[in-house]
């Protein structure tokens, strides 16, 4: 190949560049959590969250060292606050994906941020995107007592994941003027303090196993570092409106990573009520002012 045609070429794959760090970030975090749940006949539902969390901890204070970056003791409240919900929130996604799809787990915590996108809205179509989101919720919730219904306690996990991913947004918007990977390390590091009790409460020793803390350590990869490593690749190439929309497909990309890696296959009605709560994701994102919340993940969220 010609000099020339790798000069016509290098400004278009650095410009795809960051498109393709963001799709290698939401398939590789769709695979960590597939594979996450595989760990759940050896340490249960809150020891694989122990571990994720726990290993993930580790791994962000190696690489960003807080202690060096001056914290006072009021931005270590601020971090103690928004690290635990971050516990609460990892702790009751890996609960809800004990009985409930992976897909469908990521569809209801999804109208967290989803909520905080729409709380102040001044247009009427973003109440269009409400209705979306009621709809997908409506589809998916298990109201009818059907036989083939959602299992009740998952959903609830999911919601409540949902609730403590909205709560995530809020009080990291607060310590968003700290530096970033120092604020993610110790807000990691809290969420582990929260998380690890009742991962050991329920898995015991077997946490320690060297087998396990492998496959551990391999869920914390894939499923945290390197999807936060790639997220900020694609932050500088991508405007945040796009970035916006690209995350929003989570959801779908979560049942398709399901459906693949777990054989978890969904009704005709979970895939509608998952593509309308994407739907109003991207619908949200799309017309909301840039500067606004919008439904995007964070680096310490689980999907």
């Amino acid at each position: 190949m010609s000099s020339l045609a790798l000069t016509h070429r290098a400004p278009r794959l650095a410009a795809a560049l960051p498109y393709l760090a963001l799709i290698g970030g939401i398939v590789s975090l769709s695979m960590g959590t597939s594979f996450a749940k595989s760990l759940y006949p050896m340490v249960g539902a809150a020891g694989t969250a122990s571990l994720r969390v726990g290993l993930s901890a580790l791994i962000l204070l190696a690489v960003w060292r807080p202690w060096r970056a001056g914290l006072t003791r009021a931005d270590l409240k601020g971090l103690a606050i928004y690290g635990a919900v971050m516990g609460a929130m990892n702790l009751c996604f890996y609960m809800s994906l004990a009985t409930i799809p992976l897909g469908v787990a990521l569809a209801i915590e999804f109208t967290g941020p989803l909520t905080i996108a729409l709380l102040n809205s001044r247009k009427l179509i973003h109440f269009v995107w409400v209705g979306f989101a009621v709809l997908g919720l409506a589809l998916l919730l298990p109201f009818d007592g059907n036989v083939q219904a959602l299992d009740p306690v998952g959903c609830a996990y999911a919601a409540a994941a949902a609730v403590f991913w909205a709560l995530y947004i809020v009080f990291g918007k607060r310590v968003s003027h700290l530096p970033s990977g120092a604020s993610v390390a110790v807000g990691m590091s809290v969420a582990a303090l929260t998380v690890v009790p009742f991962g050991a409460a329920t898995a015991g020793l077997s946490l320690l196993d060297p087998s396990i803390l492998l496959l551990g350590l391999v869920v914390a990869l894939v499923s945290s570092a390197l999807p936060y490593t790639l997220d900020m690749i694609a932050l500088k190439g991508i405007p945040k409106r796009t970035f916006g929309v690209m995350l929003s497909g989570d959801p779908a990309v979560g049942a398709l990573a399901g459906l693949l890696f777990l054989g978890e296959h969904l009704s005709g009605l979970q895939w509608l009520a998952i593509a309308a709560i994407v739907t109003a994701s991207v619908g949200a994102v799309l017309t909301s002012p840039e500067g606004e919340d919008q439904p995007l993940r964070e680096p310490g969220a689980p999907a």
